[in-house]
């Protein structure tokens, strides 16, 4: 199964349904209904817990801002930007986007048989009024308004794309990155500084050997810890003076990451009715197994 195999769950697990009832309606054989059964009900199970979990996600999460959201899972509402100046094209059409998933499929008869697919691994950020963040793709259940399909003979390219300024919503694990919380060590940081000099002997007696006697003094070697002591105060200053940096990824604990550029009341309107779809398959699986049983025996 690929590895985003959790943002097509649903669509698995009808489609491994629709085959077994395909094939039990073939073979005429009661047998294979109750054979068959069993093993829809746990998969509805499955489907209809799963579509109402990122249900319930979507409808219960307030919407935060960038700047003042709490770190955790968060909904964050926006546009879409660039990550610092990286360029991302679709593979294809080489279409500037900002993320991309594509298909390429060949014609086999009727069929369309799958060949490749892949999507952009590149994080690109979400920006409302009071900042950005971050969005790493990885693990995302990414939905997206924007899908392109070419075919050239008997081979099908299908690419779906983000764009530069499309709204956006994403609902994932929020973390900030606050200089002023970062722990610092001069001491441990002048250590380490010095034992990189020390690495390069050649550049060492350069700059500290002053009477260039070809060895390093213990007045000469005071004069390099002043000097590590002050480039490290310099980095220290320069770390802190950085600004805050945001970040959304997969909370990787089973809640659903979504990022769409879809208005999340119809996105969570839609997973709704997916779980209410599972909900009565997994009823109307009981109920045939029942009649099933109670009609053989």
């Amino acid at each position: 199964m690929p590895r985003n195999w959790r943002r097509d769950l649903p669509i698995y697990l009808f489609l491994v349904q629709a085959g077994l009832v395909s094939m039990a309606f073939q073979m005429e054989d009661p047998a294979v209904w109750r054979l068959l059964l069993p093993v829809a009900v746990p998969l509805n199970l499955i489907g209809w817990l799963y579509t109402l979990r990122i249900a319930r996600a979507i409808a219960d999460t307030p919407t935060s801002k960038v700047a003042s959201a709490a770190q955790g899972y968060v909904e964050l509402r926006g546009t879409a930007q660039p990550h610092g100046r990286q360029q991302v094209f679709t593979p294809h059409t080489q279409l500037p986007c900002l993320w991309y998933r594509y298909t390429v499929e060949r014609r086999d008869g009727n069929k369309w048989r799958h060949m490749d697919s892949g999507e952009s691994t590149q994080p690109f950020d979400l920006e409302d009024a009071s900042g950005r963040c971050a969005l790493d793709p990885a693990g995302a259940h990414i939905e997206t308004s924007h899908r392109e399909v070419r075919t050239e003979g008997d081979v099908r390219h299908t690419e779906y794309v983000l764009l530069k300024d499309d709204s956006l919503y994403a609902l994932g694990l929020f973390a900030s990155d606050r200089p002023e919380d970062r722990v610092l060590n001069a001491r441990v940081d002048e250590g380490d500084l010095l034992a990189e000099w020390k690495a390069d002997q050649a550049e060492l007696h350069r700059r500290f050997d002053l009477d260039r006697d070809g060895a390093i003094s213990s007045k000469e070697w005071l004069l390099a810890r002043q000097a590590a002591r002050r480039e490290i105060s310099r980095r220290h200053q320069a770390i802190r003076a950085e600004t805050v940096c945001h970040g959304m990824r997969d909370p990787g604990d089973g809640r659903p990451y979504l990022i769409s550029n879809l208005p999340p009341d119809g996105l969570g309107e839609r997973y709704r009715w997916e779980s209410r779809l599972f909900l009565l398959a997994m009823l109307g699986s009981l109920g045939g197994l029942t009649y099933l049983l109670k009609a053989g025996g």
